[in-house]
């Protein structure tokens, strides 16, 4: 009985001096479970990184990252010192401030409509059409788009040659371009978007619009007074990773619509890297590129954070 009583004090004391060993012994299975996506987080995301080494390297092949001559940050002088990145970094932000002036209220508008409807039917089949457009690839969304928008036989231009215009070069005129990507953008994913927010929609208490019902609000008033600041942490939270996001692209996207007529307007980060990395075999260079915009975005989504908190007290941490 003494010694069981021992082994007890034993374990007690050894559980006081490594407390967070005594929680994985008791919650083995738990930390089992949470141990295969970090791991696949670790493999997949994080030993990658070590490859940016190569940034700072005059890389060959031949040689491997470790046999390869280091230059420091002659990759970054001769990035700023190009004015063609700072060409395709102008497109790339233009086009990200674009979608989020243009793209980033049309999911919220949907949602607060769909969020209105009181015909399940109609809701369910308004819902499915919209999600669709998520699940086809650029490569049948550009064919669409391309079909609609030919000059001369698209359905767009048709119209515009009843009604007595000229027909319009879209994917082929600078001026156009940059609102086919936003469009096209806006159709595949308004759908798709609005899920979060309707999502966080269900999470507001049916009793205040109850309660403003009484006090004689209309639907915009609710819609203004109670819906939108009960998503408001959702809109922050969606904000700050596309603002995070600036500096980034839909490579595939651009790929698919782009031609040598627009890429003074459509030429972006993305395919700048390509073109430069895996067409001209550049790979040092196009890595000091893409640190480069990592950095930024992760200054920005600081940034973006910091003043969230301050100004609506909502951020991602």
């Amino acid at each position: 009985m003494n010694h069981i009583v021992s082994q007890e004090r034993a374990a007690v004391a050894r559980s006081r001096r490594n407390p967070l060993l005594s929680r994985i012994r008791n919650n083995w299975d738990i930390y089992l479970v949470i141990s295969i996506p970090l791991l696949s987080l670790l493999v997949y995301n994080y030993i990658p990184m070590l490859g940016i080494i190569i940034a700072f390297k005059n890389y060959k092949v031949f040689d491997g990252i470790w046999g390869s001559s280091w230059v420091g940050l002659d990759h970054f002088q001769t990035l700023f010192a190009d004015p063609k990145f700072f060409s395709v970094l102008s497109n790339t932000l233009l086009i990200n401030l674009y979608k989020l002036l243009f793209q980033f209220p049309l999911p919220i508008i949907l949602a607060l409509c769909l969020n209105e409807l009181r015909n399940r039917m109609i809701k369910r089949a308004v819902q499915t059409l919209t999600y669709l457009p998520h699940f086809l690839s650029w490569v049948v969304i550009s064919g669409i788009f391309i079909d609609i928008l030919s000059p001369s036989t698209g359905i767009i231009n048709f119209a515009i040659k009843v009604l007595g215009g000229s027909p319009i070069t879209f994917l082929g005129d600078e001026s156009y371009f940059r609102s086919v990507l936003v469009a096209s953008t806006a159709w595949k994913e308004t759908g798709w978007s609005a899920v979060i927010y309707l999502a966080a929609l269900t999470s507001i208490d049916p009793e205040l619009y109850a309660a403003a019902s009484v006090d004689g609000a209309g639907k915009l008033r609710q819609i203004w007074h109670i819906t939108l600041p009960g998503i408001a942490g959702t809109i922050a939270f969606i904000i700050i990773l596309r603002v995070a996001h600036a500096l980034g692209s839909d490579v595939e996207q651009v790929l698919l619509f782009y031609n040598p007529l627009v890429y003074g307007a459509g030429d972006v980060i993305s395919t700048y890297v390509y073109r430069e990395g895996i067409q001209n075999v550049n790979y040092s260079y196009t890595t000091a590129v893409g640190l480069f915009t990592s950095v930024v975005g992760l200054a920005l989504m600081i940034i973006a954070n910091t003043i969230s908190r301050k100004y609506t007290n909502n951020g991602i941490w």
